[in-house]
């Protein structure tokens, strides 16, 4: 009988990838050596290569050096997410660092490399710890230029124009409230014209320039419910309609004339491509999810990361007249002798005539079964058919516990109504979807309603306490991995820069106090009777230890049946494989101990 490790993917990536300019090599992070390091590996196929070995480090972002010899990548300690800022030679040699100051959260724009290589575009909070500046580096004679954004705005830069005059860069108020600024570099007052202020507040995602510097690509909500592909052009300020889909646009890239977007359509990914206005003919791919596109530079070679709910995270390469090959391949043993479980799309009735979708994976062995209810972080995110949780799913699945993955209120790929509903309202619309999740599975034929255990990490993790604490069901067992207790404190500590948008989405510590008491599990902890599993990382900057230390020693103060790991080198997640292994198999046999007793 296999174990837990049997579905555990040989490696994890982290949604970067770098394709070289000359498109014969990609660089993504990979934790196959332990922790995240920058790697690279042919197009053509090949052996991987380890550029880097980051002891007490991990890589986040990265991309190639203009010159074709290296790469610059971020990477910061401990899961803290101050972020540094390094180069490195593609033979492994010469790890430089090239920030300067003290740490702080660095963020590289989407296209960090501007004007034949001369400028290096990143974000930092050094100057003001609850500001995010622009800071535009001459490598030339390494000088630096800051921008800094108006009040209560956070910069993060996307890319510079190809005539290198331009700066395109998104404002971030929430995560539904982003603008995009445009920044004239030879203005040497280096002044933020805000160009999509006419349409009022709304999501707009900077995208691609064009090849000839008087348009760039945006994605954007202006037209309805969902993202959609704009073009703005300079010359008239006038914003135009690209596509019209009713689901949400994720990835845009460009080459030339060729455009390549992927759409999120009810949780899968379908990858788009039109030359010059036309719509071209596409090879399959695997029904799963693209979590980053990169097009070479004469748009014959897209490469993607593409994630599976039987197949985990992958880099392939599709050709367009050629069709598509995975360039990597984790599968652990399991899933290469046994039949994998596919989620069926699942619909249930909650408050006010909603809708709620959710994936729901029934074991193939008979029931009746006993179930998880599975609650996405976020809680802007989105349960899709993904490998989960390191092949924690399908190991349940295998050992005869069914999954319920709900998108409840505040989840993304439904429309902008339906993600705005949470706001500011925590603990409240979010959990009657939930109650009327427990409900939908009492009337599933194969499904044991007596046996329910619900789970989550991070946002997840506070929605499966709000359960436990206030829902009125025998719950088997709840585990909760970064999960806030407490939204008064965690709203106080937020990481800095998160200040505007904590109050937009959660409510401030001062003046909503009130609210955010009634909605936190801590006011209610005396409820809670189930056994817990609860996983903290020390160095959680999101949600800090002292979340789980309230709701752990309340619990123990009543005798509760308490477990608490914290991880001492982890913040918020896994980025050390070891660390990752441990604790979604402890989540594993916790679950299985308390869900499989009759």
């Amino acid at each position: 009988m296999p174990d837990y490790l049997d579905f555990v993917p040989t490696e994890r990536f982290r949604g970067q990838v770098a394709l070289s300019p000359d498109a014969e090599t990609v660089a993504y992070c990979s934790n196959a050596g332990g922790s995240f390091d920058v790697w690279t590996i042919p197009t053509v196929g090949g052996a991987p290569r380890r550029l880097t070995r980051l002891e007490g480090r991990a890589a986040c972002q990265l991309a190639w050096w203009p010159d074709d010899k290296g790469l610059v990548f971020t990477a910061d300690r401990n899961g803290d997410e101050q972020y540094r800022i390094y180069r490195i030679g593609t033979d492994g040699e010469e790890l430089t660092e090239i920030s300067t100051g003290p740490d702080c959260q660095r963020v590289l724009a989407d296209a960090p490399f501007g004007a034949e290589g001369r400028y290096l575009l990143y974000a930092a909070n050094d100057r003001d710890r609850t500001v995010q500046d622009i800071l535009v580096r001459d490598l030339s004679d390494d000088t630096e230029r800051r921008i800094i954004p108006p009040d209560g705005v956070n910069f993060t830069p996307a890319s510079m124009s190809p005539d290198g005059r331009w700066l395109l860069a998104a404002g971030l108020r929430s995560n539904t409230d982003i603008a995009i600024y445009l920044i004239d570099l030879t203005d040497p007052d280096l002044g933020a014209v805000c160009v999509t202020a006419e349409h009022g507040s709304g999501y707009f995602g900077p995208g691609p320039w064009t090849p000839d510097s008087t348009a760039f690509y945006l994605s954007t909500d202006v037209w309805g419910e969902f993202t959609a592909i704009g073009r703005y052009t300079l010359t008239d300020a006038s914003m135009e309609r690209i596509s019209n889909d009713d689901w949400d646009v994720e990835h845009i890239e460009a080459a030339g004339e060729m455009l390549v977007w992927s759409l999120n359509q009810g949780g899968r990914s379908v990858l788009r491509a039109t030359r010059n206005g036309n719509e071209l003919a596409l090879a399959d791919l695997p029904q799963g999810v693209i979590d980053v596109i990169a097009l070479s530079p004469d748009g014959q070679r897209i490469v993607l990361e593409i994630d599976t709910a039987t197949r985990p995270s992958e880099l392939g390469v599709l050709d367009p007249a050629g069709g598509f090959r995975y360039l990597t391949d984790t599968r652990p043993p399991a899933v290469q002798v046994i039949d994998p479980v596919e989620p069926d799309l699942n619909t249930y009735s909650s408050s006010g005539g909603r809708h709620i979708h959710a994936l729901l994976y029934r074991p193939r062995t008979p029931g009746p079964h006993p179930v998880l209810l599975s609650v996405h972080g976020g809680p802007e995110a989105q349960e899709r058919p993904e490998y989960a949780y390191a092949g924690l799913y399908q190991y349940l699945l295998h050992e005869g516990v069914a999954v319920l993955a709900p998108n409840i209120a505040g989840s993304t790929g439904y429309g902008l109504t339906h993600q705005k509903l949470i706001y500011r309202d925590w603990g409240g619309i979010d959990l009657v979807d939930l109650d009327h999740a427990v409900r939908h599975l009492t009337t599933l034929p194969g499904i044991d309603a007596d046996r329910i255990a619900v789970m989550g990490g991070s946002y997840g993790g506070f929605a499966a306490l709000s359960c436990l604490s206030r829902l009125p069901y025998r719950w088997a067992a709840g585990v909760s991995f970064c999960g806030p207790s407490n939204l008064v404190t965690l709203a106080r500590a937020c990481p800095p820069t998160w200040r505007p948008t904590v109050d937009a989405v959660l409510g401030n510590p001062d003046t909503d106090a009130e609210h955010l008491t009634r909605r936190s599990p801590i006011t209610y902890a005396d409820a809670i009777t189930a056994p817990l599993l609860v996983l903290q990382g020390a160095h959680d900057p999101r949600v800090p230890q002292d979340e789980s230390d309230q709701i752990v020693t309340r619990l123990r103060a009543r005798g509760i049946d308490v477990r608490y790991d914290i991880y001492p080198d982890e913040g918020h997640g896994f980025s050390n494989r070891t660390n990752e292994i441990k604790a979604y198999g402890d989540i594993a046999q916790f679950l299985l101990t308390h869900l499989m007793r009759k």
